[in-house]
């Protein structure tokens, strides 16, 4: 067979490989399924609910990334894997590829984006304190000589640690394991105060036996975004989570999304947050970045 016959063969072939998946795609399209990074207590972004079912906000939008590649891999039997993490192994566990979405409550920053990738930012939102009314603990500065708790693996916990140093309070720092471990540390008086997001934090009070007992402090002590996080140097399959997200984010199916989780009872006990979405997240929803550039959220 001649070269001349032989080049439109070449052709396809090329054509056909380049088509191919790769990188997580190509995993998904192997395995034939998802495998989402899911939290057991950081409500209402991803939680465990009555019926040991994974729910949440974040869970929500990742459900919108797979139905968008159910359509782009053409495979519309594609099954979801939930595999839980905590803030300490949530990192090691999407870079050896154990998950392929994080769906969590997960800042966005340049330490981070060194090691995963994130998606178009979800959420904006300030790291505060949260303390009993009785404690009259107001900012940081009150917090001079008292005990402190943030979880394990999270952004919070260094920034109290650095401040804590910095500005000489002599702190004695606890950690939890978890959103709810801190949250008991607080409520049943091992710690004085938790520091931790103000989302996070207005979702434990709002589900905790008093919440008349628990005021969150005024004083933001950061500004910091939330993303799905992905492996890094993945671009095809972060060009389609990218699509997806930005697809709900410009529709209407976002403010749904928002007031099922925000404004609305949630699961198990039917609590409302009550939390109107931020003038910063509308901002960012209308013109999605996925920045880890706090200066980006002002």
């Amino acid at each position: 067979m001649t070269f001349l016959r032989l080049l439109p063969l070449f052709c396809l072939a090329a054509a056909a490989s380049a088509q191919e998946p790769t990188g997580t795609l190509a995993k998904i399209k192997r395995t034939g399924q998802v495998v989402l990074g899911v939290r057991d207590g950081s409500i209402p972004f991803s939680y465990l609910d009555d019926k040991q079912q994974y729910q949440g906000y974040s869970v929500d939008l990742c459900l919108k990334v797979v139905e968008h590649l159910k359509t782009q891999l053409a495979m519309p039997g594609l099954k979801v894997a939930y595999n839980p993490v905590t803030s300490a192994n949530r990192i090691p566990l999407m870079a050896n590829g154990t998950i392929d979405l994080e769906c969590g409550s997960t800042t966005n920053n340049a330490e981070r984006q060194q090691q995963v990738a994130f998606a178009p930012t979800m959420f904006v939102i300030s790291s505060r304190l949260l303390a009993k009314k009785s404690a009259n603990i107001q900012a940081l500065d009150d917090m001079k000589g008292r005990v402190l708790v943030a979880t394990a693996g999270t952004t919070t916990l260094k920034q109290m640690t650095i401040l804590n140093n910095e500005r000489k309070l002599g702190m004695k720092i606890l950690i939890g394991k978890d959103h709810p471990e801190s949250f008991l540390m607080l409520e049943t008086g091992r710690a004085e105060a938790e520091a931790n997001d103000d989302i996070l934090l207005a979702a434990q009070v709002a589900t905790s036996k008093a919440p008349v007992d628990f005021a969150v402090s005024k004083e933001a002590m950061s500004i910091e975004p939330y993303g799905i996080m992905l492996r890094k140097n993945d671009m095809p399959f972060k060009k389609s989570v990218d699509e997806a997200l930005r697809k709900v984010y410009q529709s209407d199916e976002i403010q749904r999304i928002y007031k099922k989780w925000f404004m609305s009872p949630i699961p198990p006990r039917g609590v409302n947050l009550n939390f109107p979405m931020p003038a910063r997240l509308k901002a960012v929803l209308a013109k999605p970045t996925d920045s880890p550039d706090p200066a980006a959220y002002r």
